[in-house]
């Protein structure tokens, strides 16, 4: 079983089941994702390689639900793995698929693959779901008995939409506003932006050229600007 709310792991399903054969069932919604429904279909796996809700106890303690999370466990625990590693200066990482247990993302570790850092936060995330792909087939050939995580954990804390918000006097060069732009070009991810006056300018698809940064440009009107009551007769 396959449980994601993401459209860029939707394709699992159906490519897991013709490469090995099995039937393989898709979950995207909170609704369908419960005990009663989990005891019907009576999965043997349950692979979560994205999902924003917390997982309730009564279902990890009663299936073999294996987790994805994008950091060398136990560094890195916590939300918003990608952006937070890429902030820090990592140019690649690793992806720990984990038994879900009571402690967030503190699990014992089936299996861990490396994933590079490089380009915007949908490539980033794409390249992740082929490696999860290979991960869940080799766990489900292998059966491979998880192990306690070795080493002290560190924790990221998970961002808030209003964090991509540029802040200029923090970026010092054309490199940390790319990194800054590409991190939230994803799936599922705020843009980020500036606001000038009663706009709102977000940016996606970022270059980084000799000098310069090209990138898709969207600009809202965020709010109705206030008009004294000289302004108002003029309209």
């Amino acid at each position: 079983m396959i449980v994601t709310n993401r459209e860029r792991n939707k394709f699992l399903v159906d490519s897991i089941s013709r490469k090995i054969k099995a039937k393989t069932h898709l979950i995207q919604k909170e609704s369908d994702f419960t005990y009663d429904n989990l005891s019907e279909l009576s999965p043997r796996w349950i692979f979560v390689p994205h999902w924003s809700k917390l997982i309730p106890a009564e279902i990890y303690e009663n299936f073999q639900v294996v987790i994805f999370h994008m950091t060398d466990l136990p560094f890195g625990r916590g939300g918003s793995p990608l952006q937070n590693l890429i902030m820090q200066g990592f140019e690649s990482t690793f992806i720990s698929a984990i038994q879900c247990t009571k402690e967030l993302d503190g699990g014992p570790i089936y299996l861990k693959e490396p994933l590079s850092l490089h380009g915007t936060a949908d490539e980033i995330l794409i390249r992740a779901s082929k490696i999860i792909e290979n991960m869940i087939i080799r766990i489900i050939k292998k059966n491979p008995s998880p192990t306690p995580q070795i080493g002290t954990p560190t924790y990221f804390k998970r961002r808030k939409p209003d964090e991509s918000r540029i802040d200029i006097s923090q970026i010092s060069s054309l490199e940390s506003l790319y990194n800054f732009i590409r991190m939230l070009d994803g799936e599922g991810y705020p843009p980020a932006f500036l606001e000038i006056g009663n706009f709102r300018i977000s940016f996606r698809s970022p270059h980084l050229r000799y000098g310069y940064i090209e990138s898709q440009v969207k600009i809202e009107q965020v709010k109705s600007p206030t008009l004294d009551n000289d302004e108002q007769n003029q309209y």
